[in-house]
């Protein structure tokens, strides 16, 4: 049943490969706005500044971890790309986590949260860390406990919410700041807005590769990726090349529904700053960007790759 699956969701990323292959470029005259199957990020969110500076605050606060070691901040590092470019993070006492941190970046664009897909919005995804054994190692009654001798946070959270700090507040006010964490007007986005030299040659020869060869039929809309699950090793079995022992977090999807299909399924990752965020995969093992474009030509497409 498994391998039908693969067949079915390759040959529907094939039809609209070819889609894409046949019509390449199109461009909206009237706003020199590219047609593409990669589209733009726009800074157009009607956000709550109040509840984003919050949500910024407790982003950074140590107070969410059992021993007050550790924040959001700590494994989603802003200076760094969102992450803490480590395979597996490290959690109070020194726990190591089971899989690699993705970025917070761009995060709010993500159809579900985690490599799994077990969180359905970011409100749901931030109670996760806080209560894991292996990374903040609390509860919503510890870290509400603490908040409330905080009587500047006190009054913060009455201003509001009516019924002021609880751990559904707490999630809405981080969830929110993350949505702020929308990364616009880069050289590719300018690019598809009309700006024809915001792309050297190189770049634009890369994304027409990067079409051609198929990496768009899993990487595409505005993320670059984050709205759809696929098999890693669609082509050849990534887990048994890479030898070692296979891990819970390898068995992705499966986890959460518990279905024979759904083993090694992963939320494909966003591209938008992957030149910074290695290591690369759920599991952290490569350590380049260009090792990581020939692993997945060779899993994911059946192909290789020399660059």
């Amino acid at each position: 049943m498994a391998k039908e699956l693969i067949i079915v969701q390759y040959v529907f990323n094939y039809l609209i490969l070819m889609l894409i292959i046949a019509f390449p470029v199109f461009q909206v005259r009237a706003d020199s706005v590219k047609i593409e199957p990669i589209l733009p990020l726009l800074a157009d969110q009607d956000l709550d500044l109040k509840l984003v500076a919050l949500g910024d605050r407790l982003f950074y606060d140590k107070r969410l971890s059992q021993d007050n070691s550790l924040s959001c901040a700590d494994c989603h590092q802003l200076s760094t790309g969102g992450t803490d470019r480590k395979a597996r993070s490290v959690g109070v006492g020194g726990a190591l986590g089971l899989i690699k941190a993705p970025t917070v970046y761009n995060s709010g664009l993500n159809f579900v949260q985690f490599w799994d897909g077990r969180a359905i919005s970011l409100e749901s995804q931030v109670a996760a860390p806080v209560h894991n054994p292996l990374e903040m190692s609390s509860s919503w009654s510890e870290c509400i406990s603490k908040l409330k001798r905080d009587t500047s946070m006190v009054a913060l959270f009455n201003e509001l919410f009516e019924d002021g700090i609880t751990g559904k507040n707490i999630s809405s006010a981080i969830a929110t700041f993350e949505r702020s964490l929308l990364l616009v007007n880069a050289p590719f986005d300018r690019w598809l807005m009309g700006e024809d030299d915001a792309l050297d040659k190189q770049a634009l020869r890369g994304y027409r590769l990067f079409k051609s060869y198929g990496c768009i039929s899993c990487h595409q809309g505005k993320n670059v990726g984050g709205n759809m699950y696929a098999h890693m090793g669609a082509m050849r079995n990534y887990f048994n090349d890479r030898q070692g022992k296979i891990t819970s977090a390898d068995y992705g999807r499966f986890n959460v529904t518990h279905k024979e299909e759904d083993k090694h399924y992963f939320k494909v990752p966003s591209l938008r700053l992957a030149a910074v965020n290695f290591p690369y995969f759920h599991d952290g093992s490569v350590t380049t960007l260009k090792e990581a474009v020939r692993v997945m030509g060779r899993y994911q497409l059946g192909r290789e790759t020399n660059i």
